[in-house]
Parts: C-alpha cells; sequence; structure tokens
C-alpha cells in the first residue's frame, strides 16, 4: 500500500515525466541525424557522374563464352531451385554492375 504525503508528485505526473523526456530524447536524436546528414552532404566531393551503358554481359563477351557462361548460370540456378537445368529457361543476361 502507497502513501501519499503531501509534496509527493502524483503517478500520473511520474509517468508523463518520463514518456516526455524519453520522446524529447528520441526527438533530440531525429534532429542530430539530420543535421549531420545535411553535413556530410555539404562536404561530399562530388565525383563526376559515369555514363552507363546498358551491355548485356552475354553480348560483351565473345561468341565462345556465351554458351559457356549460360550453362554456368543455369547449373546454379538449378542446384539453387534444386530441379534439373533442362528445366530452367534463360531469357536473357545482363550485368548489373
Amino acid at each position: 500500500m502507497t502513501v501519499l504525503v503531501a509534496g509527493d508528485p502524483s503517478m500520473g505526473l511520474v509517468i508523463g515525466m518520463g514518456l516526455g523526456t524519453v520522446f524529447i530524447g528520441l526527438i533530440c536524436i531525429i534532429a542530430i541525424c539530420y543535421i549531420m546528414g545535411a553535413l556530410i552532404k555539404l562536404f561530399e566531393k562530388k565525383a563526376p557522374e559515369k555514363q552507363t551503358e546498358t551491355v548485356s554481359a552475354a553480348a560483351a563477351l565473345p561468341e565462345t563464352d556465351k554458351g559457356e557462361l549460360l550453362a554456368v548460370i543455369s547449373a546454379v540456378i538449378a542446384e539453387e531451385l534444386g530441379e534439373s537445368a533442362e528445366a530452367i529457361r534463360i531469357k536473357s543476361v545482363r550485368k548489373i554492375s
């Protein structure tokens, strides 16, 4: 049993102050993250943009390597899916990076 003495804060006030402190702290952390992001963008060296070409990996290789590349890719996919390589059809291959 809790005995309230004159001058003791009520339970609601304690809970309110605790929640308020937590939310004010979280808002401060968010503000700090935005400020740090702006500072990083400000001092970041701007690299020249590269012109990217969309060239498929199979088209960039000589003709003899295309079949080998497709065989390796289909074998890996078949192994991961647990199926035979004949059940897999590769429609296109392109370089991601």
